[in-house]
């Protein structure tokens, strides 16, 4: 597949994304029904919407929001849910984009499939996500970093945030890439089975060297134990590391998630606020 013809920052035109349906437009079929409270954050001052980043074989589909004024701005990448790179995952760029942030979203299930279209979370797991190899998934987060420092953002002042299965990733990544301004992984699973795809977990990293990561996990989240969160926050502390945990007592898997009924707004308001105190401090906006 040839990459399709582009702005000079990367963007699509309409016609162009209706022609190669590179993001799915509103939320992700398995993810409905939509609260209606569900955050939207307007594109005013930004400059938002899909574009492509180049990789190795087919172009990668991705939503970027930055500020429209300015340079040299601060990076994020935002790893997406299980749900892929929807309408709350680009809603998250805005947000970070209004802080003054580049903040891109690279669709990283691209090569195995669209879980936008998939109306079934099992099928998602095991058509997709079971598929996706960890070091594919690295190597397309480097891809975006480096466009992102081509389209004017700061290499120096990179961080990483992920919700759910994206916050596993930002552990990895922080592994990975020590010399990371920071991270931020949303209620990431930390153990799991050994895999071909999936070699290594957040807890057989916690000792390496690895760049700060603000951990946030809800005490009632039922697929992570709290007894994973502590021993993750144990060899954390016994490896010196400058990552911190904190753990909302009542909340849920997906509280941060406002489309969703997991969402719990003290939890999410208090862990946002956190967040971004948390980059501001490891240098950014």
């Amino acid at each position: 597949m040839s990459a399709l013809p582009t702005s000079a920052d990367g963007r699509l035109s309409r016609r162009e994304l209706l022609r190669a349906g590179a993001l799915a437009a509103g939320y992700a079929l398995a993810a409905q029904p939509v609260r209606a409270a569900a955050v939207h954050t307007g594109e005013e001052g930004l400059v938002a919407g899909p574009v492509e980043i180049p990789v190795e074989g087919a172009p990668m589909p991705a939503y970027r929001a930055r500020p429209v004024a300015g340079e040299s701005w601060p990076v994020v990448l935002v790893v997406h849910e299980i749900f892929g790179v929807h309408e709350y995952v680009q809603d998250v760029c805005r947000r970070l984009a209004q802080q003054g942030y580049l903040a891109v979203a690279p669709d990283l299930y691209r090569r195995v499939g669209d879980v936008t279209q998939i109306p079934e979370v099992g099928r998602i797991v095991d058509e997709v996500v079971a598929r996706v190899p960890d070091a594919t998934v690295l190597t397309d987060l480097d891809a975006a970093l480096a466009w992102a420092a081509e389209q004017g953002g700061d290499p120096k002042r990179s961080f990483v945030v992920g919700f759910c299965w994206g916050g596993r990733i930002v552990w990895l990544y922080a592994a990975q890439h020590p010399e990371l301004a920071a991270g931020a992984a949303w209620y990431g699973r930390l153990e799991g089975a050994e895999r071909p795809e999936t070699p290594k977990h957040p807890l057989d990293l916690a000792a390496e060297p690895l760049a700060p990561v603000l951990g946030l996990y809800g005490g009632q989240d039922a697929g992570i134990p709290l007894e994973s969160v502590d021993r993750m926050r144990k060899k954390l502390h016994q490896a010196d590391q400058a990552s911190e945990i904190l753990v909302f007592p009542t909340a849920p898997h997906g509280f941060h998630a406002d489309y969703r009924d997991s969402y719990r707004s003290l939890a999410a308001r208090e862990g946002w606020r956190r967040m971004l105190e948390w980059f501001q401090r490891h240098g950014g906006a």
